[in-house]
């Protein structure tokens, strides 16, 4: 990633006042110009895993759904299953539910672990910016509770209701889950992987002694965050920081269990294991897990799903979700 400001843009176009290389592009004019590949797919009956999906329309207004994956042990056991809410990353700005990277991770996951699944496809910043994001998944969080649906209302436990998130995504669930918290709620468990917490001060391998190459991840990472979340206080934003000086306390978290993921080689690991300590640390009544995987970088099983390393993590999250 790299943040810049063109000096000389095409003739065509105005200033660019944001960029992250091979990924997304920011125009003065507000034009925004995703770079990023990205092959959308429909829902389906997937043949490798059995797993069927559906789009539902939550909000018209908004644009707001939910892909709902069905594994095919659903009709088999007696039992109602899981629910685990789910939502992607990508800085907030990039990727689909619809994204074959995403919706084939969801139906591995899916079947593997016997779950419902719910993948939210938030509106994207930088045209909706936060707190869109957070907005669209509490929606689709009242959603599942309400089952308005028949897959939820015949298949569904809500008594066991999963938020889960990877990087931009882990950030969501962390903030969704604290607003359970507020409203006197709970979930069964959060799931936050390689999640984007970030901070005014560095810590760790997060640019202050490392390489170029590092100082400016992190100097992106200042950048995005403000670019996304214009209304924000700054980088201690405690949802951005949820340990800054002043956040509300982690034990207000409104879950029975936590996993937290992080990355031997991701610039945001250090992040994820404050957040953990701090979470094990400030009062909270429920139960934290810790995984880090070890030579491995951001999101690594999207990249190499086949890998040792991503089946040690996969095997990690079907034990969580499906823990009695």
């Amino acid at each position: 990633m790299n943040s810049s400001t063109a000096s000389s843009p095409p003739a065509d176009s105005d200033d660019v006042v944001f960029e992250l290389p091979g990924s997304i592009r920011l125009y003065r004019s507000g034009r925004v110009e995703r770079l990023y590949p990205d092959d959308l797919v429909p829902p389906s009956l997937d043949p490798t895993t059995g797993v069927q999906s559906k789009d539902i329309t939550i909000n018209p207004t908004t644009g707001l759904y939910v892909r709902l994956y069905l594994p095919p042990s659903a009709t088999s056991i007696p039992k109602k299953l899981p629910v685990l809410i789910t939502i992607h990353g990508g800085g907030f700005c990039l990727i689909r539910s619809s994204s074959s990277i995403y919706h084939n991770y969801i139906n591995s996951l899916t079947a593997k672990s016997g779950i419902l699944s719910v993948s939210v496809d938030y509106r994207l910043a930088p045209e909706n910016p936060l707190p869109a994001a957070y907005d669209d998944c509490w929606e689709a969080l009242e959603w599942v509770f309400a089952a308005d649906d028949p897959w939820l209302s015949k298949f569904g436990d809500l008594g066991k209701v999963f938020v889960a998130g990877e990087s931009a995504g882990g950030n969501i669930a962390h903030n969704v889950g604290m607003r359970v918290g507020r409203e006197g709620k709970k979930v069964e468990g959060l799931v936050l992987v390689h999640s984007f917490f970030w901070g005014k001060d560095r810590n760790g391998n997060e640019g202050l002694e490392t390489g170029k190459g590092e100082r400016r991840k992190a100097e992106d990472a200042n950048a995005l965050w403000l670019t996304v979340c214009p209304e924000t206080t700054g980088l201690d934003d405690p949802r951005i920081n949820p340990v800054a000086v002043g956040a509300p306390s982690l034990a207000t978290l409104g879950c029975r269990r936590v996993l937290v993921c992080v990355a031997e080689l991701d610039m945001l690991r250090e992040r994820g294991r404050v957040y953990y300590e701090k979470l094990k640390e400030s009062g909270w009544e429920g139960e934290a897990e810790f995984l880090e995987s070890e030579g491995e970088d951001h999101c690594f099983f999207f990249m190499n799903p086949g890998s040792l390393k991503a089946e040690e993590f996969m095997k990690r999250m079907v034990s969580f979700l499906n823990k009695s």
